[in-house]
């Protein structure tokens, strides 16, 4: 089934399988993180959050851009296409695939930067509110759906997907929002 490097890294099932070979990866890295963080004099508390964090936004999210960039059939070969009217994407896959097509678009769309969401406020203070995690993830959002553009990846470049990034990426900050507010108000108790 995963047959050569093609199968293993140009598939969205390779990449579900090497997210799920790599999981003991990211705990440990999680690990050592906040070992090393523990050592250097940080709270437990404080170098586990960090820690996690970090690990968290990259691992929930480098997967998700990664399916996002693998090229389509056409790659290549059918021009660029853009589609700058919200909601049109969606109405259309929901006209010509179905209701379980479009939820499929959504639910997706709507977990490509939740982890950075959920974990951007908890490691970053700058970051504890959800308009800045909106900008941010709207802004990374931008830069995917412009690559798929521009590197010509059978795939439509659409503001349907920056909304529902962006969209999904508040959804998760505000399921966060408990932790990174008293993240916020203990750094701002901190004698400076």
């Amino acid at each position: 089934m995963l047959n050569g490097w093609q199968g293993w890294f140009g598939t969205f099932t390779g990449v579900v399988v090497i997210t799920v070979v790599v999981l003991p990866l990211a705990a440990l890295a999680a690990w050592a993180l906040a070992r090393r963080r523990r050592a250097a004099g940080a709270t437990p508390g404080w170098a586990w959050q960090r820690s996690l964090a970090e690990v968290g936004i990259v691992y929930g999210t480098v997967p998700w851009v990664w399916m996002i960039l693998l090229p389509g059939s056409q790659a290549g070969a059918v021009p660029a296409r853009v589609s700058l009217v919200p909601l049109r994407d969606l109405f259309t896959i929901l006209t010509h695939d179905g209701a379980a097509a479009a939820t499929v678009q959504i639910v997706g769309n709507l977990l490509v930067f939740a982890a950075l969401g959920f974990f951007a406020p908890l490691r970053f203070t700058a970051l504890a509110s959800v308009p800045r995690i909106l900008a941010l993830a709207a802004g990374c959002s931008v830069l995917v759906e412009a690559a798929q553009y521009v590197l010509r990846l059978d795939r439509v470049s659409s503001v349907d997907d920056v909304l529902l990034n962006a969209a999904g990426a508040g959804l998760a900050a505000l399921a966060s929002h408990h932790w990174w507010r008293a993240t916020a108000r203990a750094s701002s108790d901190r004698p400076r």
